[in-house]
């Protein structure tokens, strides 16, 4: 799976979640909201890697968990995300990423109510002050 297939995958978990909305499916649309931006971040893990170059062992096999944070961290971009969501920067992407960062694989077998998954989603895809659209600035 390259950097191209893991940015088509988030768009269409984006769109997945937004057909599940659509249809009352609460728990499913907010498992792949989040799941969306864990393709965008391994996107931006991706790009750090070099065309013919042997990928660092250690790097990928980290790259290889749902979590959020360390995906964050392992893509180069926990600073940046810390200087963007600031309240002089972008105060709302920093309450966004409060709310998705907890997002885990585990999701898939919760119950959500419609207000977490909306929550969610809107947190994602915002146009202004998603974690989506961010992390696309990056990848």
């Amino acid at each position: 799976m390259n950097r191209t297939d893991l940015q088509q995958l988030a768009e269409d978990r984006v769109a997945d979640a937004k057909a599940l909305l659509d249809a009352g499916r609460w728990s499913g649309a907010s498992y792949l909201a989040g799941y969306a931006v864990e393709c965008a971040l391994k996107a931006c893990l991706a790009k750090q890697t070099q065309r013919h170059d042997f990928p660092d062992k250690s790097l990928a096999q980290k790259a290889l968990t749902h979590d959020l944070l360390e995906l964050v961290d392992l893509a180069g971009l926990k600073l940046q995300l810390k200087l963007d969501g600031t309240p002089a920067a972008n105060p709302q992407l920093g309450v966004n990423w409060q709310f998705a960062k907890d997002w885990s694989e585990k999701a898939r077998c919760d119950q959500k109510l419609e207000a977490q998954a909306r929550g969610l989603y809107e947190a994602v895809i915002d146009p202004i002050t998603g974690v989506l659209p961010w992390i696309k600035l990056h990848w």
